[in-house]
């Protein structure tokens, strides 16, 4: 159930920002008195999130084989021609040859140009992780083997936004149930863990291993082996509002590995050692993911952009940095290792933890070679957007 507008009078916009935000939090606006200033120094300017650049500076460019960002950008384009700076360029698709890497390498620099993204404090740096799309073994039905639930969205869940009462914070949504006349934060990871009536019925799937269903909700897609072999997909839902907190975070500030270490495979390695710890490791992070199932048909899993990820080629971003369905250059390296990864990217998607400038979340395709290109990449890297010329980068 969505929340309507009308839900806002029951509450307090303070109340809402600080207890049930989906992050980033938006605090309202506060009238402060200004005070004398005796002296001042004039500010420095403040680093443009987008700096126009060239395409000599773009590692590998005039060699990289462009034919399988084609095939993305063609994906992107199925929401972007719809959008006025994009119509002209998504429509030109259709005169080039999906093999020709060079007439692709024309036509972007003949319809684009490349700006570099800049963080805040004017570093060109930024943290590059990976993500996939995993198989856990599950069932319909509860049993020994399979009894950690996999959930649809909550039919008392209510979404909030704030952008209708709040003009100046459209496009920032909150979620919460009632109890009585109130609207309170949605249910915690732990307090859905620990079972409530609200979730009862909602049952998608059972799985067989807690870890795994964690770090599915992380990735937000996978698939479910049942025990006649088939193999159903699954994608995001929902989310409970709470805010992302790193489990590998918590574990290095626990004094139980060094941060160079923590990593999928490392997490779950604790989580064999540890069985006991493990769920209040897990519930640690408040946040919960709630899925739904996805067409037989797909043949990958949907992003937030709302079409197919290309493996490889399709990342998540911060849709507050960068406009989603863009092509953007991404030169990093593979991961535990300085071998660089120069390759044009689509921003497809997004992620609970993608927040920042120069922040991308790496798609590697399905199954165990993927989750363990995802699982060890955390590397640093820079990136470009490429948006029609003539204009500047925008959010849609």
């Amino acid at each position: 159930m969505r929340k309507q507008a009308g839900w806002l009078g029951l509450i307090g916009a303070g109340m809402l920002l600080a207890a049930c935000q989906t992050a980033p939090v938006v605090k309202p606006t506060v009238k402060v008195i200004p005070q004398p200033v005796v002296a001042t120094t004039p500010p420095l300017p403040a680093t443009p999130l987008f700096t126009p650049s060239t395409w000599e500076v773009l590692p590998e460019w005039s060699t990289l084989d462009l034919r399988p960002s084609w095939a993305a950008l063609l994906q992107s384009c199925r929401v972007l021609k719809n959008k006025p700076q994009w119509q002209g360029v998504c429509a030109s698709t259709e005169l080039v040859d999906k093999n020709d890497s060079q007439a692709q390498r024309r036509f972007y620099e003949d319809k684009l140009a490349p700006f570099q993204i800049f963080n805040p404090d004017g570093t060109e740096n930024g943290v590059i992780t990976g993500y996939y799309e995993p198989l856990l073994r599950g069932s319909r039905f509860k049993s020994e083997r399979f009894r950690y639930p996999l959930y649809a969205a909550p039919d008392d869940m209510l979404e909030i936004d704030l952008g209708d009462a709040y003009p100046q914070l459209k496009g920032q949504r909150l979620r919460g149930r009632l109890s009585g006349k109130k609207v309170v934060p949605y249910f915690k990871r732990a307090e859905i863990d620990a079972g409530t009536d609200a979730l009862r019925g909602r049952e998608l799937f059972w799985v067989e291993n807690a870890v795994e269903l964690f770090f599915l909700q992380i990735q937000g897609s996978g698939r479910i082996e049942l025990v006649d072999g088939r193999q159903i997909k699954v994608g995001y839902a929902d989310q409970n509002g709470h805010p992302y907190v790193s489990i590998g975070r918590k574990l290095v500030e626990m004094g139980e590995m060094k941060l160079e270490e923590a990593s999928m495979q490392s997490i779950k390695a604790w989580g064999e050692r540890n069985p006991t710890k493990l769920m209040t490791l897990l519930e640690m992070n408040p946040s919960y993911v709630f899925f739904r199932e996805l067409p037989e048909h797909l043949t990958a899993p949907l992003g937030a952009l709302g079409v197919p990820l290309t493996n490889e080629y399709s990342i998540a971003v911060d849709p507050k940095s960068i406009p989603l369905g863009s092509p953007v250059f991404l030169a990093t390296t593979h991961p535990n290792t300085a071998t660089p990864l120069n390759r044009l990217m689509l921003a497809q998607d997004t992620g609970g933890a993608i927040r920042g400038s120069v922040r991308a979340d790496f798609f590697w395709g399905f199954g165990e070679k993927a989750g363990a290109q995802a699982g060890r990449m955390k590397q640093q890297g820079r990136m470009w957007v490429l948006f029609p010329k003539g204009g500047e980068p925008v959010q849609f």
